[in-house]
């Protein structure tokens, strides 16, 4: 597995022990096994809905054409908050809870770089900017929050 996804043996195990505390994966002892070429480790319940949720943002990736998008800390939660009409960075901020304001600005800044999110200028009440998704972004996002919302 190490090979396969490229990192050090300690960061392995590091995310292997997170993935068990955080009661996505179960490790199995040989005798669960049965035999050594069966896997060391399984999802269970929770991990299998973590597995779906990921495969349905991979595919939402897919059909964007923007690249990997949740490979960047709040790229996904910025347009699902889009979608859930947070125009204004101040609402787009209180909604998404941790993400500061550097990074809040940096993430809108390259999605609208991107072609997936457009920046209006706004004159009233005062100058300020909203913030939307894109035409071609808005049907992706949308099956991706009807989705997500299924799952819970």
């Amino acid at each position: 597995m190490q090979h396969h996804l490229q990192i050090a043996p300690a960061r392995l195990s590091d995310n292997l022990k997170r993935m068990i505390e955080d009661g996505l994966i179960q490790h199995l002892s040989p005798y669960e096994r049965r035999h050594p070429a069966l896997p060391e480790y399984v999802l269970t319940e929770k991990g299998l809905l973590f597995h779906e949720a990921a495969a349905t943002i991979q595919a939402t990736e897919q059909k964007l054409g923007y690249g990997r998008l949740s490979a960047k800390a709040w790229n996904m939660p910025v347009l699902l908050a889009l979608h859930y009409e947070h125009e204004r960075f101040q609402d787009i901020r209180q909604a998404l809870h941790h993400v500061t304001p550097r990074m809040l600005s940096a993430r809108l800044g390259e999605l609208h770089g991107l072609g997936a999110v457009d920046k209006l200028l706004n004159e009233q009440p005062r100058l300020s900017f909203l913030y939307r998704l894109h035409r071609q972004t808005q049907k992706p996002i949308y099956q991706l929050a009807a989705h997500l919302n299924s799952m819970v």
